[in-house]
C-alpha cells in the first residue's frame, strides 16, 4: 500500500516537475476543505493559502506563506514586542557586567550620583530661605501703602514695589519646582540603582 502511495505522488508530480524545470518550482497546497493541489502556479482563489515549494524531486525547498488572520499578525506583534525586550535586556545585562565587578562598586557609583542631587538641593533650600526673607520684607513693606492698608490716607504703592514682589514670588515658584525636581531625580536614580543592584545579585547567583 506504501508502495502504491510513492507511486501514485510519483505519477502526480511527474509532469507538474517536468513544468518545473522550466519554471522553477511546483507548488504544494491545502485548500480549505483540506483538499490537496500541486501546480506549477497557483490560481487566484488559493493565493491568501500557504504553499511549499517543490524541486524537481518532490522535496519542499521553501515555503510562501499564506494571508494571516488578525489574531496571528497580533501575535506575531506580541513575540516581535517580546523578542526585542529580550535583546535589549541581554544588552543590558552584558553592559551591567562590564561595569561592575562587586554589589559594593555599585553601591559607591550610586553614592556619587546621589550626592550631586543632594547637593543641588541644598543650593536650593538656601536660596530659597534668602528669597522667602526678601518676599517678607516687601510684603511689609507693601503694608504701608493702599490698596494693602486701611489707612485712607496711605500713598498708592509703587509699581516697582508691586514689580519686585511679583518677580520675587516668580522666582521662589521656579527654585520649588528645580527643588522637586532635583529630589524626584534623587528619588529614581536610587530606585534605578536598587534595580541594578538586584538584577546583579540574581547574575551573579548572589543571595
Amino acid at each position: 500500500m506504501g508502495k502504491l502511495r510513492l507511486i501514485t505522488a510519483f505519477l502526480i508530480l511527474a509532469p507538474l516537475t517536468a513544468g518545473a524545470d522550466e519554471q522553477g518550482r511546483v507548488y504544494k497546497w491545502v485548500d480549505v476543505d483540506g483538499k490537496l493541489h500541486y501546480g506549477d502556479s497557483v490560481p487566484a482563489r488559493y493565493a491568501e493559502l500557504e504553499k511549499q515549494i517543490l524541486n524537481r524531486h518532490g522535496v519542499m525547498v521553501g515555503v510562501v506563506h499564506g494571508k494571516k488572520t488578525p489574531e496571528e499578525i497580533e501575535a506575531d506583534r506580541i513575540a516581535a514586542e517580546m523578542a526585542l525586550q529580550e535583546e535589549l535586556q541581554r544588552r543590558a545585562d552584558q553592559a551591567l557586567l562590564a561595569t561592575y565587578l562587586t554589589v559594593d562598586e555599585i553601591l559607591m557609583h550610586r553614592d556619587r550620583r546621589v550626592e550631586l542631587f543632594q547637593a543641588q538641593s541644598r543650593v536650593t533650600e538656601l536660596y530659597l530661605h534668602n528669597l522667602d526673607r526678601r518676599i517678607t520684607n516687601l510684603r511689609r513693606e507693601a503694608s504701608r501703602f493702599r490698596p494693602y492698608t486701611d489707612n485712607p490716607d496711605a500713598e498708592m504703592i509703587a509699581p516697582d514695589l508691586v514689580a519686585a514682589i511679583g518677580e520675587t514670588q516668580d522666582t521662589i515658584t521656579r527654585h520649588q519646582r528645580n527643588l522637586e525636581k532635583f529630589l524626584d531625580n534623587e528619588r529614581q536614580i536610587i530606585a534605578r540603582f536598587q534595580g541594578d543592584i538586584n538584577r546583579f545579585k540574581a547574575l551573579k547567583g548572589i543571595e
